[in-house]
């Protein structure tokens, strides 16, 4: 595969979204079939998480299964949080095309879509956040407690149930154009296949045992995807709610703490939404961000450039107060 560093890109807005996009489309597969095996998709490893604990409290899980899990947990999350999120959607570095091929083979292992529909409706939540138009946000019903409350639940899952979905040609036309990204979207069933196999494969030669695969299989597969899913979702529900905010945004963006570990840094929201194109979300000090730290890495091997880290006149002109 080729190292050539990656087309070149449109012109963006502040925002790192294609200029002057349209206000997109809503899905129109609203069948009770699909809202069916949505509704299972999402309530399954919902289920496992909660199941996970008495399972966990009978007899543990081993230490092949951690070490599967994790390493699972670390490549397709960070295949989220480094490529979908901060590279394709607000192309916060530029990147050799097989690091680009890689990253978004990584975020499909996640199970949250092929990376063109992701990037897609990410752009629209910048554009429209926390107003109308942003497709998840929890502030939709207004600030009653009932209406946050429905809200909150929407922003988390009731609007990938609801088939709410950017206009694609309007939100990502640079990904449609980019032959190697839209051949990765083509094969997204390989490799939600191989995110969904290779845990129990691994953990059945470690083990040389059934039973190792079919524990891998839980704690690798099914409670990594379910786990990481709800650290994403959190992001669109309790982020948007809750959270300080030491920067100046036009929405409601604010930083958890206690969620950055689980998010790779994705949970210091507040600075994220004062300027999407920053490669760090965590800039200020002790906000750990381990999506920053990859980065950075594969900035020192020199397979991506242009990275465009905290500058401290940015971060000042942002401040409150």
């Amino acid at each position: 595969m080729s190292l050539a560093p990656e087309a070149s890109l449109p012109a963006t807005t502040a925002a790192g979204i294609p200029a002057a996009p349209a206000t997109g489309a809503a899905g129109t597969s609203r069948d009770l079939l699909h809202r069916i095996v949505l509704a299972l998709f999402i309530g399954i490893p919902l289920v496992a998480l909660i199941a996970a604990i008495p399972v966990a409290w009978g007899w543990g899980l081993s230490p092949a299964d951690a070490v599967i899990a994790a390493a699972m947990y670390l490549i397709s999350g960070h295949g989220i949080t480094v490529g979908y999120h901060r590279h394709f959607t607000h192309r916060s570095f530029r990147a050799v095309a097989a690091v680009r091929f890689a990253l978004a083979v990584a975020g499909s292992m996640a199970l949250q879509g092929r990376v063109i529909r992701w990037v897609a409706d990410h752009r629209q939540h910048h554009r429209f956040s926390d107003r109308p138009g942003d497709p998840h946000s929890p502030w939709r019903y207004g600030k009653s407690v009932r209406g946050l409350a429905r809200g909150m639940l929407y922003a988390h899952v009731g609007w990938i149930i609801d088939s709410v979905h950017a206009d694609e040609q309007d939100y990502a036309p640079d990904l449609l154009a980019d032959k190697r990204i839209a051949a990765a979207c083509r094969l997204y069933p390989l490799w939600v296949t191989i995110s969904l196999l290779l845990p129990p494969l691994a953990g059945g030669l470690l083990t040389m045992s059934w039973a190792g695969a079919l524990t891998a299989f839980f704690w690798a597969t099914i409670v990594r995807i379910g786990l990481f899913h709800h650290v994403t979702w959190s992001i669109n529900s309790i982020c948007h709610v809750t959270g300080s905010q030491p920067f100046r945004s036009r929405d409601r963006a604010g930083n958890v703490w206690w969620l950055s570990l689980l998010s790779n840094g994705e949970s210091w929201h507040n600075l994220h939404h004062a300027d999407p194109t920053c490669a760090r979300h965590g800039a200020l000090r002790w906000q750990v961000d381990s999506s920053a730290r990859v980065i950075r890495a594969l900035e020192r091997l020199g397979w991506v450039s242009d990275v465009r880290w905290p500058q401290a006149a940015r971060l000042a002109a942002r401040r409150v107060g």
